[in-house]
């Protein structure tokens, strides 16, 4: 690779790391071509990547991205998880296909600027969606303003029943 092919990657790379919502470091040794293509594969329908870099040249496409506070990571074998919507969509994948395929280890993950171990990773992985979370959001405030609606729809209903007692009772006593 010469001094120009290597300075697009490194822009590249920047560029991928700055819009990254989560990152995980994946030791790939081990895995054959078929299972990282595999792997690969079932990435990208997540609108996620997989990529394998020189250490030296992810070092420098980190600077002045949230990544740089994890380059001490880039030593021996190591594959980046690149995701760039949903943080959990790519632990969750990363997660599941390292249960199924022990060569996959997970070293460790950036998730919108934190650090977080293996064991952190496992709990964010089993958070919901950002659309579930927000609907159970919503669900939460809508069903006070439901629940007090009908107790002024009641308090009004039993109102209107009253005053309508009450003017049959008037036109009773005319």
């Amino acid at each position: 690779m010469n001094k120009t092919e290597k300075e697009k990657l490194v822009n590249d790379l920047n560029k991928k790391f700055s819009a990254a919502t989560s990152l995980v470091f994946t030791d790939y040794k081990g895995l054959n071509v078929e299972e990282i293509t595999q792997f690969r594969s079932l990435l990208r329908k997540s609108n996620v990547e997989y990529r394998v870099v020189k250490n030296t040249l992810a070092k420098i496409a980190a600077k002045e991205t949230p990544v740089e506070m994890a380059t001490e990571l880039f030593k021996g074998p190591v594959a980046v998880v690149i995701g760039y919507d949903e943080p959990s969509v790519a632990t969750k994948i990363v997660l599941n296909y390292a249960k199924g395929n022990e060569k996959l280890q997970v070293l460790q993950s950036l998730v919108e600027g934190q650090l977080f171990s293996e064991q952190d990773l496992k709990r964010v992985a089993e958070l919901p969606s950002k659309e579930v979370l927000l609907s159970q959001l919503l669900s939460g405030m809508s069903s006070p303003a439901s629940k007090l609606a009908s107790a002024l729809q009641a308090t009004i209903s039993r109102f209107a029943y009253a005053l309508n007692a009450l003017k049959d009772l008037k036109e009773k006593e005319d």
